[in-house]
């Protein structure tokens, strides 16, 4: 098996100016999520009195979480350890209670800061995309088709969306890009019968790596969910294992719909990761958390932006201190 945790697309973001140095990735998620963080931490100093960590601090601290859209569940767990610290008077200003913020935070993500693994046992090895309209299937496939080539996978892409002609287009696009092969059909074929024919031709080729794109859909819509379940079972009737992983993308700055979104594609198709993508600019980083400490489903990926090195591994620790714009607070 080879994971692909230490994929990271780093240095070659643009400056906007001649003088600025480029960010690396961790320098646009924490830019990416400034609004998140202030919603956060901006002016909570002014709420100790003296300096000192005590209710009044808490309770704006758990509305500013809430406000954030981390969830009322997952800011109870959180909040209910800090309020025991501060009764063991272990939290004695603000410097302890944001690491004692940070380290709660660490404890919910790391459990699901779990990277892609692709076997190469079972080749090729399947991913069926999932997710509403809008999330950045298509850019996030092209992104992960660009990260497996750089790891030297051979790529085939299914265009699986055949209800939009504009789909097809830019998944070929990304295939140019990447150099690597497409299986379309005519807009409106058997969406089906498009993942059918490209698993059949990626057995047929020895590809590695099968990415096979859907058409956005509604969490709520049922029938075209059982569509999903169909593109699914077809799959099953080549490979009894297929698909390998069934990833599921989610806009970060929905928030708490998000988490609503997890949780129906996990019932209906059994998601095995998630990548989370719109994070630049959105006040709701804070639904991250949310989605974690709901569904406890792995988080394969981050987006933060239209550019292929706008994506890379989800990392705990990076995206809790860009979180709370800090890399100096520890635990």
């Amino acid at each position: 098996m080879q994971d692909l945790s230490a994929f990271m697309f780093g240095s070659k973001s643009k400056p906007t100016d001649a003088n600025e140095q480029p960010l690396g990735f961790f320098g646009r998620l924490r830019q990416g999520l400034g609004r998140s963080a202030a919603r956060l931490t901006e002016g909570l100093a002014s709420f100790l009195p003296g300096g000192k960590i005590d209710a009044d601090v808490l309770d704006e601290l758990e509305s500013r979480l809430i406000t954030a859209d981390v969830g009322v569940e997952t800011t109870t767990t959180i909040l209910a350890s800090l309020r025991d610290q501060v009764a063991r008077k272990e939290l004695g200003d603000l410097a302890a209670l944001l690491a004692a913020l940070r380290k709660s935070m660490l404890g919910i993500l790391e459990p699901v800061a779990q990277p892609l693994t692709i076997d190469a046992t079972r080749k090729p090895f399947v991913i069926l995309v999932v997710g509403v309209n809008g999330a950045g299937k298509t850019t996030t496939i092209g992104k992960l088709a660009r990260c497996l080539v750089d790891e030297k996978f051979s790529v085939m892409l299914a265009a699986g969306d055949t209800f939009r002609a504009a789909a097809v287009e830019q998944l070929q696009v990304w295939g140019t890009r990447n150099r690597v092969p497409v299986i379309a059909q005519a807009t409106g074929a058997d969406p089906a019968a498009v993942v059918f024919d490209a698993l059949a031709s990626a057995q047929a080729r020895g590809i590695d790596v099968l990415i096979a794109d859907t058409a956005g859909r509604l969490h709520t819509q049922s029938n075209l969910m059982e569509e999903l379940k169909k593109v699914k079972r077809v799959l099953g009737r080549l490979d009894a294992g297929a698909p390998h992983e069934v990833l599921l993308v989610l806009d970060g700055s929905q928030g708490q719909n998000a988490v609503q979104q997890a949780k129906m594609f996990h019932d209906a198709l059994a998601v095995t990761g998630l990548v989370v993508t719109k994070l630049d600019g959105t006040a709701k980083g804070g639904g991250v958390l949310a989605i974690a400490g709901k569904m406890s489903l792995p988080i394969r990926f981050l987006g933060v932006g239209e550019a292929a090195e706008d994506f890379a591994t989800f990392n705990a620790e990076q995206f809790v201190d860009a979180l709370l714009q800090t890399t100096s607070v520890k635990t």
